[in-house]
């Protein structure tokens, strides 16, 4: 089994070949993602609001197609810890489509975010505690390895906008892909149209 210490969350040292580290990572990003978000205003607000939208969507993907079969296989009631955290999933995907719908200046926006913000982190510590754990103490080095290819591989396939009832393998293999280029689709327009 790894002997590798487990970073903390955002440590930019984190490894890449290191499926752990690399996901700790992207709790931090997450998290500073979310302080721009609530600090800024206008067009940097949007900016942020959007790169926040990307990476939950692509993190959750990742962790959907990778992190969770292994639990479900490899953890002692691996299946009741994989469906507690689709639900929560859930639940954070269709607030963030309800705050992707709305003026991040607008006065309902900030409360709305407030609220994703704190279920998104009991999510994470959720993840790291029952998912985290379990995974560096029964793979080894080149297991950790492998699993974070396999999650920059699902990230380069993965929506960039939340889609709620699209948290199990199958549907993420059958309407990833489709719904990756919708999204990157609608964002090249955004982009284009200076609506980002």
């Amino acid at each position: 089994m790894s002997d590798l210490q487990t970073p903390q969350a955002g440590d930019d040292r984190s490894r890449d070949d290191d499926v752990v580290s690399l996901l700790m990572r992207q709790h931090g990003d997450i998290r500073n993602l979310f302080d721009e978000v609530e600090a800024t205003s206008g067009e940097e607000r949007r900016d942020a609001f959007r790169r926040l939208v990307r990476l939950l969507a692509v993190h959750e993907t990742a962790e959907e197609e990778v992190v969770h079969p292994f639990v479900r296989r490899s953890v002692d009631g691996g299946q009741q810890i994989v469906e507690d955290r689709l639900a929560e999933e859930r639940e954070a995907k269709e607030m963030l489509a309800a705050l992707d719908e709305m003026d991040p200046d607008g006065p309902d926006f900030l409360p709305q975010l407030i609220t994703l913000r704190r279920d998104v982190q009991m999510h994470a510590r959720a993840e790291e505690r029952y998912e985290f754990t379990h995974i560096r103490r029964s793979t080894d080095v080149t297991g950790l390895a492998a699993m974070a290819k396999a999650i920059k591989a699902a990230e380069a396939m993965a929506p960039t906008r939340p889609h709620p009832g699209v948290e199990s393998g199958a549907k993420n293999m059958a309407l990833g892909p489709v719904a990756a280029l919708m999204d990157r689709t609608k964002d090249t327009v955004r982009k284009a149209m200076g609506r980002s």
